[in-house]
């Protein structure tokens, strides 16, 4: 006897059914009557569970549970940009292999294995289902970091918001950018804002 659809987690991955003693046949059908989504290959969401705040995140996060959401779509879920990328992005350690994923369209970053957890926070992809990310500092040092790739208006942009929000810590952007090696474009940043 197979395992009913309502045992089965609100996300899960072809693994975890298979784990649980559903056979392919009933993911197939499920899929095929709309009873499950297909997020990405081999990643599923119930059609009956909560609506997801980040179908995408999610999916990228079952398909790379060790990657951290990071740069720009961690600017944008943390309302630090208005910009809208087409790709998700994720950190990996350098130290891991690199993951390919092709749907949601996905950009893999490689940090380095020293630095890769710091600054990492949790969002809430979809109620009770958490995704690993990079936190607000961690976000606007990386993309100052690598401003050279997302352009100099997207950092800048960020940074801006960043220390026009409660909360904002100027001293842990700085802690970031030293650990990060990328202090002097930092300190130079806040300086020019501060003297507006």
């Amino acid at each position: 006897m197979g395992t009913a659809l309502g045992s089965l987690p609100a996300t899960f991955t072809t693994k975890t059914a298979r784990e649980l003693g559903v056979h392919p046949r009933d993911l197939y059908r499920w899929r095929d009557d709309g009873d499950i989504i297909e997020l990405s290959r081999a990643v599923y969401r119930r059609a009956d569970a909560p609506q997801a705040t980040y179908p995408d995140l999610l999916a990228v996060a079952h398909r790379a549970p060790r990657a951290i959401v990071c740069c720009v779509t961690a600017a944008a879920v943390h309302d630090l940009t208005d910009e809208l990328e087409p790709t998700v992005q994720i950190a990996v350690s350098a130290a891991h292999n690199a993951v390919r994923i092709a749907f949601p369209p996905t950009t893999v970053l490689r940090f380095d294995p020293d630095t890769f957890e710091l600054g990492i926070d949790e969002v809430e992809a979809a109620p009770g289902e958490n995704v690993r990310i990079y936190d607000r500092g961690r976000t606007v040092v990386d993309l100052m970091r690598l401003r050279g790739r997302f352009g100099e208006p997207v950092a800048h942009a960020a940074l801006n918001r960043y220390l026009h929000a409660p909360g904002a810590r100027p001293a842990l952007l700085l802690e970031y950018a030293k650990a990060l090696d990328v202090f002097g474009p930092v300190r130079a940043a806040l300086d020019v804002v501060s003297a507006r």
